[in-house]
């Protein structure tokens, strides 16, 4: 038998622990002075009960339910899937409850970084060149412009890129509608210096239609080319391209003010750490580029099930609060349109890590909006019109969540991950590792190893 106080309690309320090593049957833990002996292997990140439990009895970690018991467990046992189910509901009533948020106004030491100001007011943090195409039809066009433009006008930009997509065509109404926004959100991007959008000619999404949604850009460096209507659609988009370098090569990086960044959260491949030291730390980042005037993005609408009352409780008004409620509920009643539940989540991945209910996993994700008061919700596409932690409308899914983020006008992303992605967005897209394990086995994925924090390292 081993003496181990390798457990972790995160608030005082809670009635589980988690493991931060795998745990041995017989082993004895140590938590504020009362030794716990384990019942059963426990591996890293799980839970292990605190008490003993009846069934249907609620489990508490982060302070708040994570579900009930689905049978009887002893205190030293193995808390999981096997006897843990949510609690969630299809749909629930929400009141809003004035209160006063703070907030403050007073900035005690304005800050910067060195960005690029663009024509339009925005500020990137790179000065790239975008392709973009209207539709999947010139997906290899664009890519080829790409490839050949980085050959011949290296060294004037931070490169030319080209974002490919599958939509554009055989869609209607809202459905193409939405895609226009996105596509409008990248082409307006301040992350690039210049845009060349290609088109086909024929798609439902034509130049014609698409300029519609895009509006007034004059303030925006774009070049338009559409390959049907072109003799040669390469020596066309390599001219337009050598054009746009030009102009980037004249733009230099100047000390912008803090209030001009606008920081994506995301988090995928989470797992029993997550939601004590990587969206934690995000969460602090987040609470000081709000606090400088700066706004957060936080997404995933489904990862906030279970946890969307701290949410509402910091809508800075009634509105607000309406706009969160309306955002849950809808997401709640698109599942239930197509006969899905609403809980069917974590991923078999989130599960490994120790992940047990949608409740847990949301309590841990929205640690990433810190403490900072909710400004407003977004659709898809809407840039923040002022500072501030905004949720924006999407689902889960790293790389719609993170197409949602960047063309909501987030300059870079704040990845979060316990077990790891090599994911990457259109903005520089950090990776956090939620423990060093994770660091140490995949070093060229992960930028930050936010695991130090289980070492005692200050934040």
């Amino acid at each position: 038998m081993r003496e181990n106080s390798n457990i972790l309690k995160i608030q005082s309320q809670d009635n589980v622990a988690v493991a931060l090593e795998g745990l041995k049957k017989g082993d004895v833990c140590v938590l504020d002075n009362e030794s716990i002996q384990v019942l059963e292997n426990i591996p890293f990140g799980h839970k292990i009960a605190l008490k003993d439990f009846a069934e249907n009895e609620k489990v508490i970690k982060y302070g708040y339910p994570i579900g009930n018991t689905s049978k009887v467990i002893r205190k030293g046992e193995h808390i999981h899937t096997h006897n843990l189910s949510t609690a969630l509901s299809e749909k629930e009533d929400y009141t809003y409850s004035a209160k006063e948020i703070s907030k403050s106004d007073e900035i005690s030491e304005k800050l910067y970084f060195r960005g690029y100001l663009r024509e339009s007011g925005k500020v990137g943090i790179r000065n790239e060149i975008w392709i973009i195409p209207t539709v999947g039809c010139v997906n290899k066009t664009a890519e080829y412009l790409a490839q050949k433009a980085n050959e011949d006008y290296a060294g004037m930009t931070d490169g030319f890129f080209a974002f490919q997509h599958n939509m554009g065509c055989s869609q209607l109404g809202e459905d193409l509608l939405r895609t226009q926004k996105i596509l409008k959100g990248l082409v307006t991007h301040p992350n690039a210096a210049g845009v060349l959008v290609v088109s086909l000619g024929c798609e439902n999404n034509n130049l014609e239609e698409f300029c519609k949604t895009l509006g007034d850009i004059s303030s925006y460096r774009i070049e338009f080319l559409q390959v049907q209507e072109s003799w040669d659609e390469y020596e066309e988009g390599m001219e337009k391209l050598g054009k746009l370098a030009k102009l980037a090569a004249g733009d230099k990086r100047e000390k912008i003010g803090l209030e001009k960044l606008i920081i994506g959260l995301k988090c995928g491949g989470s797992d029993g750490f997550s939601g004590i030291t990587a969206n934690p730390l995000c969460g602090r980042i987040t609470d000081f580029v709000t606090s400088q005037g700066g706004a957060a993005l936080l997404t995933e609408v489904l990862e906030m099930f279970g946890a969307e009352h701290i949410l509402m409780r910091r809508a800075v008004s009634e509105t607000v609060f309406c706009q969160i409620t309306k955002l849950i509920n809808g997401y709640k009643e698109y599942f239930q349109r197509y006969g899905q539940v609403v809980y069917e989540n974590p991923s078999p991945g989130n599960k490994k890590g120790g992940i047990t209910t949608l409740e847990e996993k949301s309590l841990g994700c929205v640690q990433k909006g810190g403490t900072s008061p909710v400004e407003g919700t977004l659709e898809y596409g809407e840039n923040p019109q002022r500072g501030g932690l905004y949720l924006i409308n999407g689902p889960g899914n790293d790389q719609v969540s993170c197409t949602n983020l960047t063309a909501s006008g987030a300059q870079m992303i704040l990845f979060t991950t316990g077990r790891g992605t090599p994911f990457g967005a259109p903005v520089p897209t950090v990776k956090v590792s939620s423990n060093s394990e994770l660091s140490r086995k995949k070093g060229r994925w992960i930028d930050y190893d936010a695991g130090q924090m289980l070492c005692k390292e200050p934040v």
